[in-house]
């Protein structure tokens, strides 16, 4: 059995440097309780299914309300289709996905990991989004922003 993946990456926007902090946890039940504890830190959250499995995108109504529950009112939320590569295989429709993120306010990217495609633009676009409510509460200076994700089996909630 896999444990927590970490990773750090620190990307710049807008000219200023944001770390992001990714906790993956393969959607191991067992890390249920670190998962919802992460929430209340947490200023950014990408939930991703998986566009070639219907229960993965269903999943994802699950993560909405973990989140509602648990999160802080102002987190920066983001969904995201993965497996865009794959169009042969596809069982969740781009407008499907786009329409859950518009009923959710919320951005919506459809990517995929293995190709590289949209990952690093979801990635600045949340990091844009929470930049501009730090600044908008911090004011001139700003903070240090972390960004931190976790992850459920085939759909993730990824929490920065």
């Amino acid at each position: 059995m896999k444990g927590i993946d970490f990773k750090v990456k620190t990307i710049e926007v807008e000219g200023k440097k944001v770390k992001l902090q990714v906790w993956d946890t393969a959607g191991q039940e067992r890390f249920k309780t670190i998962t919802t504890a992460y929430y209340r830190g947490a200023m950014g959250i990408i939930l991703v299914y998986d566009i070639t499995d219907e229960k993965s995108f269903e999943n994802i109504q699950n993560w909405m309300k973990s989140i509602k529950e648990n999160a802080s009112s102002g987190v920066s939320r983001m969904l995201l289709g993965n497996k865009c590569d794959i169009e042969a295989k596809r069982k969740v429709s781009k407008e499907t996905g786009e329409k859950l993120a518009k009923d959710h306010g919320i951005r919506f990217f459809e990517t995929s990991a293995k190709s590289s495609i949209n990952v690093e633009e979801s990635f600045i676009a949340l990091a844009r989004d929470i930049l501009l409510k730090s600044s908008k509460k911090q004011g001139p200076g700003g903070q240090e922003v972390h960004l931190t994700p976790t992850v459920k089996k085939s759909s993730k909630c990824l929490l920065f």
